[in-house]
């Protein structure tokens, strides 16, 4: 492992499952490049380099780095895990490193997907609000591309109660 991230550390505080109508390959591919994510992740262009100790970078549709970590696991096309860290400033530094883990797996016809979501400490309810807004909607929109050719038009507001949280602990967003 590098940058010193012990996965052992790490406790999943966040997890979703979803069904696809798709290969394990085609998930995996829709995952990891920018091609599939800007059509599924509101326009952030996903830039891995698919080997341990690799970059991980979603890039915002305005070109700028909105999440940079780094490939902790990569096996292609059951399991990829990441750190997930996004860019706002002292937010690592308060928070820690997030780690996100994919878990593809052939079920009959379809993909079982599984996303965790997991930290090193404890994080409180309101700051986990935002990811449990977000992830639902990101998985689905996928899974919607794959199966359709066309992302969800799913309309969130900025998690309010996540922003809050972050603010009272000096964490600046954009």
């Amino acid at each position: 492992m590098s940058k010193g991230v012990n996965v052992e550390n790490f406790k999943p505080a966040i997890a979703y499952t979803i069904y696809i109508a798709a290969t394990p390959e085609k998930v995996w591919q829709a995952l990891t490049t920018a091609e599939f994510s800007r059509q599924y992740f509101s326009g952030f262009a996903i830039e891995a380099d698919l080997k341990v100790g690799g970059a991980f970078i979603a890039r915002a549709p305005d070109g700028s780095v909105h999440i940079s970590g780094e490939v902790i696991e990569c096996d292609p096309p059951k399991k990829l895990t990441i750190t997930w860290n996004v860019n706002w400033p002292a937010l690592v530094e308060k928070l820690g490193p997030t780690l996100v883990t994919y878990e593809i797996e052939q079920t009959g016809e379809a993909v079982k997907l599984t996303m965790l979501q997991s930290h090193d400490r404890d994080i409180s309810e309101d700051i986990l609000s935002g990811g449990r807004q977000g992830w639902p909607a990101i998985l689905s929109s996928l899974k919607s591309v794959l199966e359709t050719g066309n992302a969800l038009a799913i309309k969130m507001a900025p998690p309010e109660r996540m922003l809050a949280a972050l603010k009272e602990m000096g964490i600046g967003t954009p």
